[in-house]
């Protein structure tokens, strides 16, 4: 009974891509071959991140982690996260797994979401096609847009996000 309820979303899921099937084939067929296609890139991207997570989670001391990006980091924390951040290749789903690590590392909880924001928004293949396909003028706009609103969202969400959530959403981060 445990088991159906902690797969009780796939399940359902499963059920009515089925009756989906039955009732309208094309359809059907469109809905099998999209979650086909979104399961190979999950398999394609995901075992790469988790590799790169246990060796950052080895290579890297958490005291260095919190030299550079820990509370008393300052302007070289935000910079390092948006590094970090732009640098990064994958969906934004890959960014979650990273920010966890460096949460149980003690990174500032503004830098985590700035490292987010970053991965979302600032990647650099995205910027270099930016300035090939719409010209550098758009792409650096966009970049001076988005690092500040970046940086001014993750103060805004730290200042509305009461202090025992962020503790409790840490303790979960150490338990993964």
């Amino acid at each position: 009974m445990n088991l159906l309820k902690k797969y009780r979303f796939f399940l359902i899921t499963s059920l009515t891509m089925i009756v989906l099937f039955f009732i309208n084939r094309e359809m059907g067929t469109k809905a099998i071959h999209v979650t086909g296609y979104s399961l190979k890139e999950m398999i394609l991207v995901i075992p790469p991140i988790f590799i790169l997570l246990g060796l950052l989670d080895v290579w890297i001391p958490k005291q260095t982690m919190m030299k550079y990006m820990g509370e008393k980091s300052g302007i070289k924390g935000i910079v390092l996260s948006i590094l970090l951040g732009s640098a990064a290749a994958g969906p934004l789903y890959g960014a979650f797994p990273i920010a966890a690590v460096f949460m149980k590392k003690g990174v500032k909880f503004s830098n985590v979401l700035i490292f987010i924001g970053a991965w979302s928004t600032t990647k650099i293949p995205m910027f270099l096609f930016e300035t090939s396909a719409l010209g550098t003028r758009f792409a650096v706009t966009r970049l001076l847009v988005d690092i500040p609103g970046i940086i001014f969202i993750a103060y805004i969400l730290c200042f509305l996000t009461d202090k025992a959530e962020v503790k409790r959403i840490y303790e979960n981060a150490e338990l993964m």
